[in-house]
């Protein structure tokens, strides 16, 4: 984030390399996860039929909506911590988890109980 550091005012919060940026790069580890995962999961396309590909998709769906968040949370825990009080985003870690969890078991679906083509 590309912010005038002569202006205290503009400035998110007083020290960069405070927990937001830190916390913005788990977040993009999370979604490069994700789409490594989406993109293994095409392997499975060709024994198991389309049931893979919809994973895929509902995975980097996923990635995609955790990525588009970032600003927002970024711009949230800035301000937090410039105004002194931080609240963890529990929707947002809930959700992920509950994202990678159901994409994790119907991936054990594709590989234990679909049968090869």
């Amino acid at each position: 984030m590309d912010v005038p550091q002569d202006d205290p005012d503009r400035r998110p919060h007083a020290d960069p390399g405070l927990q937001p940026e830190r916390t913005t790069l788990a977040w993009n580890r999370t979604v490069l996860a994700l789409v490594v995962a989406g993109l293994l999961l095409l392997r499975w396309v060709p024994g198991h039929g389309g049931f893979p590909l919809v994973l895929t998709l509902l995975t980097l769906l996923t990635a995609l909506v955790i990525a588009g968040g970032q600003a927002r949370r970024y711009r949230r825990s800035s301000r937090g911590i410039r105004d002194g009080r931080v609240e963890a985003d529990v929707v947002g870690v809930l959700g992920t988890t509950a994202a990678v969890a159901l994409l994790g078991a119907l991936a054990l679906v594709v590989v234990v109980a679909l049968p090869l083509r």
